[in-house]
């Protein structure tokens, strides 16, 4: 019987999870040279090679995802164990990690997860935003349990995944209470030469806002562009244009950020899926997700 190096096991789990010996050098506060050392070692002693080369960085092989999805419930059992120790008794908590595509807006993420802590089990919830690419590429590398993006798999990603969809909503123009009295009136007319906030041309919500713009022949003054809704959204608190958001939070968006709605438009649909590597939800809490999305939030 081989044993295992616990030590070398860690280092190849933080390059696994970040993808590169450069960035894992920086978390773990070692040297690069250090790192390739110790994953030779574990490759050795395993007698597999647990990394390919993948452009500038490193992609799992098909003996490395075995081992990474091992150590990501060895290192989950570590510290369920110091949490037992710690506090007694304590109760195993179910490991959810979740993928966010960065463009989706931060109140509507709570409110989807929000179910997934509410299970009578305990839940770790891990989230990380980034591209969509990135996300759904760490998703095949079993990096995530499920990614929450505003759009389903495109046909030019090679990911054997499933696109569940959540719901859809419209999509509601917000202004300061100034911008909203000079706006409402004549919604969506009103918009025409009005100053916006408006999502980045690789978002969905910006391509249907550009459509939807055209067929009325509106032409409004685009001020600024945001990758990030919450950035947007405190431009829009400081009255520097009007912008627009998900109808299913528009409650929390007027509260949040005092502003006002000025209109809203159901010809624009936002829709949001939850993606996975399985056709039937076999986590609990994606399953809670996925449930909860479609009865309570997007009836």
């Amino acid at each position: 019987m081989r044993d295992l190096n616990f030590h070398h096991l860690q280092y190849f789990w933080v390059v696994a999870r970040e993808g590169s010996i450069v960035r894992a050098a920086e978390e773990l506060r070692v040297s690069q040279p250090t790192i390739s050392l110790q994953l030779k070692e574990l490759e050795r002693s395993l007698g597999r090679k647990l990394f390919e080369r993948a452009g500038r960085g490193l992609a799992l092989t098909d003996a490395g995802t075995v081992v990474y999805q091992y150590a990501q419930e060895i290192f989950a059992l570590g510290q369920d164990l110091v949490s037992a120790v710690e506090r007694q008794p304590a109760e195993r908590a179910l490991r959810l990690s979740v993928g966010i595509v960065d463009v989706i807006p931060k109140t509507l993420v709570h409110r989807l997860l929000a179910p997934a802590l509410r299970l009578s089990q305990r839940v770790h919830l891990i989230c990380r935003e980034d591209k969509g690419d990135r996300l759904l590429a760490d998703l095949s590398a079993r990096r995530f349990d499920v990614v929450l993006s505003d759009g389903p798999i495109g046909t030019a990603v090679q990911l054997r995944g499933y696109n569940h969809l959540l719901g859809e909503c419209g999509v509601t123009f917000f202004g300061t209470k100034a911008l909203a009295a000079r706006y409402k009136r004549g919604f969506p007319r009103s918009l025409d030469r009005a100053p916006v906030l408006l999502p980045t041309d690789n978002t969905a919500m910006r391509r249907g806002l550009n459509l939807w713009f055209e067929s009325l022949r509106i032409h409004p003054v685009v001020v600024a562009e945001f990758d990030d809704g919450a950035t947007m959204a405190s431009f829009g608190r400081a009255a520097v244009g009007v912008f627009p958001a998900p109808s299913a939070v528009e409650e929390e968006v007027c509260r949040e950020n005092a502003v006002e709605v000025l209109g809203r438009s159901d010809r624009v649909r936002e829709r949001y899926y939850a993606i996975t590597t399985e056709a039937r939800l076999q986590h609990p809490a994606v399953a809670a997700i996925l449930e909860a999305a479609r009865t309570e939030l997007f009836p």
